[in-house]
């Protein structure tokens, strides 16, 4: 059974960071594709970023040059580095997984897994 537990977030200040953290279990995580989605309060989830099983990676416009996602496949852990954090960051960010290539890494369809989320808040 595919499990995804998140941890990391918490409330820091504008220009801030966090790591989250995301570990799986249940399946071979370096065959699988990986990424973040986040959704913040009263809007619809987005993607923010992935990477595949060959380690390439994709990022939303609204996060590039910020935030950095890698995988630890030895430990089964997902992560993303989020510096120069703002209070539009604000949400509650998910883990997924998909056992196979994606298209389109940044839509959510195309993921079959994911964790109950972290939540991040960033003040002004």
């Amino acid at each position: 059974q595919v499990q995804l537990v998140e941890s990391g977030g918490g409330s820091v200040q504008a220009g801030g960071s966090l790591r989250l953290s995301c570990v799986g279990s249940g399946f071979t995580y370096s065959t699988y594709s990986m990424a973040w989605f986040r959704q913040p309060p009263g809007k619809e989830r987005e993607g923010v970023a992935t990477i595949d099983s060959a380690g390439r990676t994709t990022y939303a416009d609204s996060v590039k040059g910020r935030f950095t996602i890698s995988s630890d496949n030895a430990k089964n852990t997902l992560y993303l580095q989020m510096n120069s954090l703002k209070p539009e960051d604000t949400a509650m960010y998910y883990c997924e997984a998909s056992p196979g290539p994606v298209v389109n890494g940044l839509a959510a369809w195309e993921y079959n897994y994911w964790g109950r989320g972290t939540q991040v808040t960033v003040s002004s």
